[in-house]
């Protein structure tokens, strides 16, 4: 597929973020750009390993990932926490997962424009820090958020994405697993590719 880069409008504000990772999560907790830190109870900004060769980006926090700040909680987590040690062959903590948005959703899951461009910057800083090899994207909602393609989903599901120097390869969420069951197939075929992209 041809590179994807981010525009400028993207980019900028990711500057004056911190140049370290620590620090940006520390920045990251205290956040009040939206009003999503009204209704939170907690951010979550980014687990795991910051020099990850993977970096896994979800769309957002679940209800139960924001009670409990558990990143593999509930049972997608716990599906994506096999994804990754059963078929990747990688332990969590070798890998790095965020959000674009970094607080649970307020409108019953409906997640506002303005809420993922506030968000935005800390991912893009996330990016640039960690600089992993991969990128993972999970579910239609954080592929679309991320680069803002106007391609359907399932074009461009699975395959290898030019993204900035690295590859970006976008698979179904594992909830939306949960209720298609029939799509783990094509994902177990996602996920191989993935794994030979960590051995090139």
């Amino acid at each position: 597929m041809d590179p994807i880069s981010l525009n400028n409008e993207d980019s900028r504000f990711s500057d004056i973020l911190p140049h370290d990772i620590n620090a940006l999560h520390s920045q990251i907790s205290q956040c009040h750009l939206c009003d999503l830190s009204k209704t939170r109870q907690r951010v979550l900004s980014g687990f795991g390993n910051a020099n990850a060769e993977i970096m896994i980006i979800d769309a957002y926090p679940s209800m139960l990932e924001d009670e409990s700040g558990d990143s593999f909680s509930g049972r997608a987590g716990s599906s994506l926490k096999k994804m990754i040690e059963n078929v990747l062959d990688l332990n969590i903590n070798s890998i790095y997962l965020t959000h674009i948005l970094k607080c649970k959703p307020s409108h019953q899951n409906k997640v506002l424009d303005t809420e993922f461009s506030s968000c935005k910057p800390y991912l893009l800083k996330q990016i640039e820090l960690v600089n992993p090899k991969i990128i993972v994207s999970l579910g239609e909602l954080a592929y679309t958020h991320l680069i803002k393609d106007s391609n359907s989903f399932e074009n461009v599901r699975g395959h290898k994405i030019p993204f900035e120097n690295r590859t970006l390869i976008p698979i179904h969420h594992p909830s939306h697993l949960l209720r298609n069951p029939s799509l783990k197939k094509c994902t177990m075929g996602d996920l191989q590719i993935i794994k030979g992209c960590l051995t090139q």
